[in-house]
């Protein structure tokens, strides 16, 4: 019979593809790994796995076996996490997820008041767009994420909290050409290239529309940071809800682009999402609360004008 040690070691081979990263990974010696696998398929009665130069393959039964082994894990994971947080959560773990635009603001002031509150909660962030970041959520990597929830309105299989709506904009560098002009309509926005998030399908059309072009957006990026950094140093042009840019704009570090024809308004749509099926952990009840506290408490005065997306 199989346990769980085996089948964790079984996993690190699978996604390492090679013995001697994945005994590294397990911190066993080649040969000990190898006889925990050879142990394996003798307690499943097949082969997992093939040999060749280059690492290793997984066979039919190896793809089964470690679809079931990575829920068996995460369960296991579960279960602990859920024992040690009974009480008083001065222990456990927490599996988050957010998108690109809630990691920039949102999800940060929360992870800081969870740490005050509840110093000896571990927690493992994962940035991601929101269709990956349900595929994880499914596969029980993550127990709850934030993130846009505007592909997830008719999902059975998740439990959906909508937040706060902030309008979108699009910005620039204080230094753009754009800055200066006068009666900023769309049509002056693409002379230069636009940087953005992979986008809801609701989202991506009407900036298909806006911008009368089939591919309007010339770098697609999920990492933010990135994104400001880019716009900040260059004449590219990007979108966000005003949220997360409302910082470095009263500031002066950034500029939005007030339209003058008004024709392109996207808002944000960020939502706490968790599985239909599953009750939260302590860990992840904690942090709910803490992000809806923050969300209810945010008071970012909008521009009169702008565009973009969330």
């Amino acid at each position: 019979m199989s346990n769980l040690q085996q089948l964790r070691h079984f996993v690190a081979l699978a996604e390492q593809g090679h013995f001697a990263r994945a005994a590294e990974t397990v911190n066993l010696s080649q040969p000990a790994l190898s006889r925990s696998i050879q142990a394996l398929e003798a307690s499943l009665d097949c082969k997992l796995l093939d040999r060749h130069a280059r690492g290793i393959s997984l066979t039919a039964h190896g793809q089964l076996v470690l679809e079931h082994a990575q829920r068996l894990l995460a369960g296991s994971r579960a279960l602990k996490n859920a024992v040690s947080q009974l009480g008083n959560l001065q222990a456990g773990e927490l599996r988050l997820g957010a998108g690109p635009y809630p990691a920039a603001r949102l999800v940060p002031a929360a992870l800081g008041q969870l740490a005050t509150d509840y110093p000896g909660i571990r927690v493992a962030l994962m940035i991601d767009n929101w269709r990956d970041l349900r595929a994880r959520l499914l596969a029980d990597d993550l127990e709850l994420f934030v993130a846009d929830i505007r592909d997830f309105v008719d999902d059975p299989l998740l439990n959906i909290e909508p937040l706060g709506v902030h309008h979108g904009v699009i910005f620039c560098r204080p230094e753009h050409p754009l800055t200066g002009l006068a009666g900023l309509t769309s049509s002056d926005l693409w002379a230069y290239p636009l940087a953005a998030t992979q986008m809801p399908e609701e989202v991506a059309e009407e900036l298909k529309l806006f911008s009368g072009r089939e591919n309007p957006v010339s770098i697609q990026c999920d990492n933010f940071m990135v994104l400001k950094a880019l716009v900040a140093q260059s004449d590219v042009l990007s979108t966000a809800p005003w949220d997360v840019v409302a910082d470095e704009v009263n500031a002066g570090r950034l500029s939005i682009l007030p339209l003058s024809d008004n024709s392109f308004r996207q808002h944000s749509a960020y939502g706490l999402v968790s599985r239909a099926d599953h009750s939260l952990s302590p860990a992840a009840q904690a942090m709910r609360r803490v992000i809806l506290q923050i969300d209810q408490h945010q008071d970012f005065a909008p521009p009169t004008q702008g565009v973009g997306q969330g």
